[in-house]
């Protein structure tokens, strides 16, 4: 078994807020697992912590049996909820960046993406929509040769017609043996691409399973599961 995330008790408390509380779970190589919850539910803190840009208050928190930390952002892919690129570098510039700063970067399959989706790489990103902005991050993080892929809200800023086109970098562009956690409210629209999932309310998990034991036990889609869980 190839475990690559292990946490254990995992707390994070801002001031007297605990955002993260007592959660443990592990994420083993070669699934695509959805981290689920609505706004504010602790989502975005836990996978702060797992790509070492938050402290955790208590608990544990290792990356194929080290703690999380400098080695760990060698292997781990990350995608942040918001842009984080100099709006007036071209895309070529971008890609050198990474291409530089990360020994698993695959330049050929950055341009290769951009190519597919008739981006521009002489483009510069202060002139690209928000949609395309997103599109040229997400080929950034999806042409790592990473062990673990974690995406924040990967398809929340495009429209739904290019919501295929995302999915399909994700797929596209992962060794087998590699994980990927989407953390997303827009269930319906990964549920299929999905192996398992994990709920989170009120930063405790309250549901972990694989999503054909849901469908199998439950006898509904991960949506309407999604929907009944978190009902207001």
């Amino acid at each position: 078994m190839n475990t690559l995330i292990d946490a254990k008790d995992l707390t994070k408390n801002y001031g007297k807020k605990t955002a993260v509380d007592h959660i443990s779970f592990s994420i083993e190589g070669g699934h695509i697992i959805g981290l689920l919850g609505p706004n504010g539910s602790g989502k975005t803190t836990l996978i702060k912590m797992l790509n070492g840009l938050l402290t955790p208050t208590s608990g544990t928190l290792y990356y194929k049996g080290n703690p999380i930390g400098v080695e760990s952002k060698k292997h781990i892919s990350y995608l942040p909820d918001h842009t984080y690129l100099n709006m007036n570098q071209r895309v070529s510039d971008v890609i050198s960046y990474f291409k530089d700063f990360f020994d698993d970067f695959d330049e050929n399959r950055a341009y290769d993406m951009l190519k597919k989706l008739q981006i521009n790489p002489s483009d510069r990103l202060k002139t690209m929509s928000k949609g395309t902005k997103e599109k040229v991050q997400l080929i950034l993080v999806m042409s790592r040769r990473a062990d673990l892929y974690i995406l924040d809200e990967p398809i929340a800023g495009v429209d739904p017609a290019a919501r295929d086109y995302i999915l399909d970098i994700i797929l596209s562009n992962y060794d087998p043996d590699a994980s990927i956690l989407i953390s997303t409210h827009l269930i319906a629209d990964i549920e299929n691409i999905l192996d398992e999932v994990i709920f989170i309310k009120n930063g405790q998990i309250c549901l972990s399973s694989s999503v054909d034991d849901i469908r199998e036990k439950e006898g509904k889609s991960i949506d309407t599961l999604f929907r009944e869980v978190f009902k207001c």
